[in-house]
């Protein structure tokens, strides 16, 4: 899967594991809900590590434990 992929569905089940909206995230993170959803979605070709760091605080997890994913490693992630 492309790291986009990886990403969203990480968040996913971050979400899920603590019963969060993508709307509770934004308000918590500060990141605003459209570009959640645009994330979540894969509609983002690319996104900073400081957005990614963002949802962790809203999500009150490490960017190590946010990473800490079979979804990361490296034979599950395509290059492109």
């Amino acid at each position: 899967m492309k790291l986009n992929e990886a990403v969203s569905k990480r968040i996913t089940e971050l979400l899920r594991q603590r019963n969060m909206t993508q709307y509770s995230l934004s308000l918590k993170s500060g990141v605003p809900q459209s570009t959640l959803s645009t994330i979540i979605n894969c509609t983002f070709p690319s996104m900073k590590l400081r957005i990614i760091y963002e949802i962790c605080e809203g999500l009150e997890i490490t960017l190590g434990e946010f990473f800490d994913s079979p979804l990361f490693k490296r034979e599950n992630i395509i290059d492109e």
